[in-house]
């Protein structure tokens, strides 16, 4: 996970970034916990993992947009040929 390039992100499928999400998730949480009882020894790794996180929500909002956009201009070509 260490280095994900949002090229690489942007070859997956949306499953796999929910996957992957989820994941980060999961290790944020227990970055944190082991940050707030002393364990932490690899501090750079929340910034790392957060920054995963941004980029993943990044692609999938991109996702949504151009999915967005596209129904949009069907609908508006649908009513303007009709």
């Amino acid at each position: 996970m260490k280095g994900m390039k949002p090229t690489d992100l942007r070859t997956r499928t949306a499953d796999e970034l929910s996957e992957q999400l989820d994941t980060l998730g999961r290790e944020i949480f227990n970055l944190r916990f082991q940050r707030a009882s002393g364990q932490l020894e690899n501090t750079a790794r929340v910034r790392e993992v957060r920054r995963g996180i941004a980029r993943i929500k990044t692609i999938v909002g991109e996702r949504h947009r151009q999915a967005q956009s596209r129904a949009q201009s069907r609908a508006q070509r649908g009513t303007n040929h009709a």
